[in-house]
């Protein structure tokens, strides 16, 4: 049937096609993370968000594991990797780590599927990856010791994400204080030395400390 203005007017109770790609996939997954978190994050909800039957998005994403990849890949393009372009090679490792921490600080649940899965389905985060190399190779690095490094990094950087997510009073003794008066006695004595919040003053001494052990590797490990 063709309307008055010449268009052609569907059938009744057939609906319109809609169209999917990754990107919308992405976006209607990110705001089901935003107003649900990760558990309100499945397949069925996905589904209904982009007003499509189930089968529709099995077309295009296998498992809730690649729906995560999607986001992964969103979430890596907020990690700031601008110093490794003109920023001396410990500051800009800096930049990178508080920064990386910091987004996944908001996305903890999405670590899990990073350690362990392949990266050669996420163009985003091998950008992060390439310009990441690209900054230890302009700091004088050995090749081989590259991909080591940003892995040692990453590591201490995903506990950090996590630990930056626990409660303040993680460490405290309780009624066992008494049975254990030195780590009791630290943990207060850390309370009060620390001038900022507790998961950023360990994070602070603990990237120091990896920088300064990479810095002793490099030089060690002569090109």
């Amino acid at each position: 049937m063709v309307s008055a203005t010449g268009a052609s007017r569907r059938s009744a109770g057939r609906p319109l096609n809609r169209v999917l790609s990754q990107e919308a996939i992405t976006r209607a997954a990110l705001t089901l993370i935003e107003t649900r978190g990760y558990e309100g994050l499945t397949m069925s909800s996905l589904a209904r968000a982009l007003k499509v039957a189930p089968s529709s998005l099995y077309n295009h994403v296998e498992s809730k594991g690649d729906v995560l990849i999607l986001v992964q890949d969103h979430v890596m393009t907020q990690v700031d990797v601008s110093g490794f372009e003109s920023e001396p090679w410990e500051q800009a490792i800096r930049r990178f780590a508080w920064s990386y921490r910091d987004v996944f600080t908001r996305h903890t649940p999405l670590i899990p599927v990073i350690a362990v899965l392949p990266v050669s389905g996420a163009p985003q985060t091998l950008a992060v990856y390439e310009a990441v190399t690209g900054g230890f190779e302009r700091a004088g690095w050995p090749e081989p010791l590259i991909v080591p490094a940003i892995i040692a990094l990453e590591s201490f950087i995903f506990g950090s994400a996590f630990d930056a997510t626990a409660p303040e009073t993680i460490f405290e003794s309780g009624s066992l204080a008494g049975a254990y008066p030195r780590f009791t006695a630290a943990v207060a004595a850390r309370k009060d030395h620390a001038a900022q919040r507790q998961a950023d003053a360990a994070f602070g001494l603990g990237l120091d400390a990896m920088i300064a052990g990479l810095r002793a590797a490099v030089a060690g490990n002569p090109r």
